[in-house]
């Protein structure tokens, strides 16, 4: 699922393609991406693009008249541009938004359709789909430390709680956990303040050195192959692979359709950790799926 580096880079490729330019066009393939009818995509047509922002995950892109469009990627949707005048053929696409420099698609990947498509009206319509997490960028440690300790949760879920934290996924928490040296089934309310002070410490250098890398990386294109598994991450995606820092094989827990991917000498003090437990700790505190934290009620 894009994260908040991922969706950092989308906006700003976005911004430098579409922010004051007519959309118009909106072409919606796929029914099933669609989530909303009023105001319905048509309203959207003729208009400029004044703002684009992140909420979370979600993109939103404003257009005149305080219309927006909500665009949800979820785990494997994704986006191309395509140069007013291109000669590429496009991917098959969910839906194309036609503006009068280029033409943006939305892809997804497999049979699931689980990204998302709405259209709202104002900053009330846009507020229903911003989960209301702690923006991180303007974070500080006492901000920081009461959003992540507002109740008690597994260090894992709270940093991929959208109402907590905001923009971090599967893919960016194991990197986190890892930095700050920290399991990833600790409790938020047993942390130190130095364990705290660490993990604040460790959560804006992840994001903020992912953010550049991959701005780095598009080198001013439009982002492509964006993917929870990238070269030089630390543990996500690493099961079996040397810890960076000290070598010992990486592990993983696994829940539902949950994984986790941690260093048992750096954050565990040498334990393994089992799925067993982690189901028994976890219990109805975790969701079953990636989907039901994402698209639960705000």
């Amino acid at each position: 699922m894009p994260e908040l580096p991922d969706i950092t880079v989308y906006i700003e490729a976005l911004s430098a393609r579409v922010l004051n330019r007519r959309l118009e066009r909106v072409t919606v393939t796929n029914p099933f991406l669609l989530r909303s009818t009023d105001p319905p995509p048509s309203a959207l047509e003729g208009r400029t693009v004044t703002t684009l922002r992140r909420l979370g995950k979600r993109i939103a892109i404003g257009v005149e008249g305080e219309l927006w469009l909500v665009i949800h990627l979820m785990i494997a949707g994704r986006l191309h541009w395509y140069p007013a005048g291109h000669g590429r053929r496009r991917r098959a696409a969910l839906a194309t938004f036609d503006f009068d420099s280029g033409s943006l698609t939305l892809t997804e990947a497999g049979t699931k359709r689980r990204a998302s498509l709405y259209v709202v009206a104002g900053d009330v319509g846009l507020a229903t789909h911003d989960p209301g997490g702690l923006d991180l960028a303007a974070a500080t440690p006492s901000t920081f430390n009461v959003h992540l300790t507002a109740e008690n949760h597994t260090l894992k879920r709270a940093l991929i709680d959208p109402r907590i934290l905001s923009g971090i996924g599967n893919a960016y928490s194991d990197e986190i956990l890892h930095r700050a040296r920290l399991s990833p089934l600790a409790l938020t309310r047993a942390l130190e303040p130095a364990e705290l002070e660490r993990l604040q410490a460790a959560t804006s250098a992840v994001l903020d050195e992912w953010t550049a890398r991959l701005r780095n990386d598009a080198a001013g294109a439009f982002p492509e192959g964006v993917t929870a598994f990238r070269d030089g991450m630390a543990v996500h995606g690493r099961y079996g692979k040397p810890c960076p820092v000290c070598g010992t094989r990486v592990q993983r827990i696994r829940y539902a359709e949950n994984e986790t991917n941690y260093c048992p000498r750096c954050q565990t003090g040498g334990r393994m950790l089992s799925d067993r437990s982690l189901a028994r700790l976890l219990r109805d505190d975790w969701p079953r799926t990636i989907d039901e934290l994402e698209c639960r009620s705000y």
